[in-house]
């Protein structure tokens, strides 16, 4: 029954780990790196992630500095994060890529923790599947007469309490997320 919910337990932190992940690509208002770690560039017909082609930095809190290692790249770089639909506009000076990150406004600031309520539900989701496929998994041990009906009620309360924590870490991050967004 441990195995069970070693698995279970598993599959709900990597649920809730993609959830942090989605999490940070979601703008707050300031440059960061984390905006840009999804844009892959079309590299002489490669799909090439973009931190792998230019050296990226935030010299100051409203840009973002892309230098690629190939300048003939330059392009193809700018055309990804345009592409990328990040609300980000590159301007290029031959070696540099400046991209300024404009201030959000308020309807933007809602749209984006929309989007992070979103993402909040589709993770709380997966927690709730994972409980159901583990008090399946119980209830079958026990019609199988592998567990007594003692161990499967513990099982199905533990199962709850794997649950409880894991929505209750999803709600907090929410939380978090939001203050970034809307406080900027």
């Amino acid at each position: 029954m441990q195995e069970l919910f070693l698995e279970i337990e598993l599959k709900m932190k990597q649920g809730v780990d993609h959830f942090h992940d989605q999490l940070k690509h979601l703008r707050t208002g300031r440059a960061s790196l984390l905006m840009l770690d999804g844009v892959v560039v079309d590299y002489y017909g490669t799909p090439t992630p973009l931190n792998q082609l230019a050296n990226l930095s935030v010299p100051e809190a409203a840009m973002i500095v892309a230098q690629p290692f190939d300048p003939s790249a330059i392009a193809a770089v700018e055309k990804a994060i345009l592409k990328a639909d990040l609300g980000l506009n590159p301007s290029n000076d031959g070696k540099l890529i400046r991209i300024p990150v404009p201030p959000l406004t308020e309807e933007r600031r809602k749209e984006i923790v929309k989007k992070a309520h979103d993402i909040a539900e589709a993770s709380r989701n997966v927690v709730r599947q994972c409980r159901r496929d583990g008090n399946e998994a119980l209830k079958e041990k026990e019609r199988e007469k592998e567990i007594g009906k003692d161990d499967e009620h513990r099982g199905h309360e533990e199962m709850q309490k794997l649950h409880d924590h894991y929505i209750a870490e999803i709600n907090k991050s929410l939380e978090t997320k939001e203050k970034d967004i809307l406080v900027g």
